[in-house]
């Protein structure tokens, strides 16, 4: 008998598949010229001319690189100030409306501050990606940190846990579920936002050649950068889902 795992990736792969016919349908049908849309397999080719050269593997780990670091120093932050605003009614008084009012800037108009700020380096776009994620962690720790059973707080101070303690040991595995969804998200937000702090004098990065493409006319590399981008992104948060479950099954 067929195991639920292998038709869940079953399932997974079928919309992939149709989109991949229908996108080799519409290059052929004579709809589209080659630069509008190129065949699946020119953008293979791309791919491994690019690999050949060994430009595709950096591009790649330059962009793995830059999200890894960016999302542990945005999820940490998140992290730290969603659980002084979870727990402290003053500290979500003077936080929230303005940590909440920044949220809403949209990820370019960070730019150019950045720039001037912190200069054409590695540290205005790992900043940038860090922005990112920190917004959704923030958001779902403080929130399910603040929707916690007061009578399981309660209940953690009758045994004699205050403080850190309290929050490690008892509030962070109740809002298990909600902090590591916040991770996952911040996660995704910061692939997102990669694009973006790669507009920052980059030479390297997927980001950078997503845009250097476009201004190149190089369809089929512009299609490559984006496939690389969701794929990796996928990959990211299967592994995170993976710790994920690991998680809850233990706090459960």
């Amino acid at each position: 008998m067929v195991s639920r795992t292998v038709l869940r990736a079953a399932a997974g792969l079928l919309l992939p598949a149709v989109l991949l016919l229908g996108w080799q349908e519409a290059a052929t049908s004579g709809a589209y010229t080659r630069s509008q849309l190129p065949p699946a397999e020119a953008v293979l080719d791309a791919a491994r001319t690019l690999f050949d050269r060994g430009e595709l593997q950096h591009h790649i780990a330059i962009s793995v690189q830059r999200v890894a670091i960016g999302f542990a120093a945005g999820a940490s932050l998140g992290l730290l100030l969603g659980s002084l605003v979870g727990l402290s009614r003053a500290a979500r008084a003077v936080f929230a409306p303005t940590v909440q009012a920044i949220r809403a800037v949209p990820s370019l108009a960070w730019v150019p501050l950045l720039l001037l700020w912190l200069g054409i380096g590695e540290t205005p776009k790992i900043t940038l990606v860090a922005i990112g994620a920190f917004f959704p962690v923030y958001t779902t720790v403080s929130s399910g940190l603040d929707h916690v059973d007061p009578r399981l707080r309660e209940l953690g101070r009758a045994y004699g846990r205050r403080g850190p303690a309290l929050l490690v040991q008892v509030l962070i595995p109740a809002a298990a579920p909600a902090v590591l969804s916040g991770l996952r998200l911040g996660l995704a937000q910061g692939w997102l936002f990669l694009v973006a702090a790669e507009n920052i004098a980059s030479s390297m990065g997927l980001g950078f050649l997503l845009i250097d493409s476009e201004n190149t006319g190089r369809t089929d590399i512009l299609l490559l950068a984006i496939v690389l981008l969701a794929v990796l992104g996928k990959a990211s948060d299967v592994l995170l889902g993976v710790a994920e479950r690991q998680v809850v099954r233990r706090w459960s």
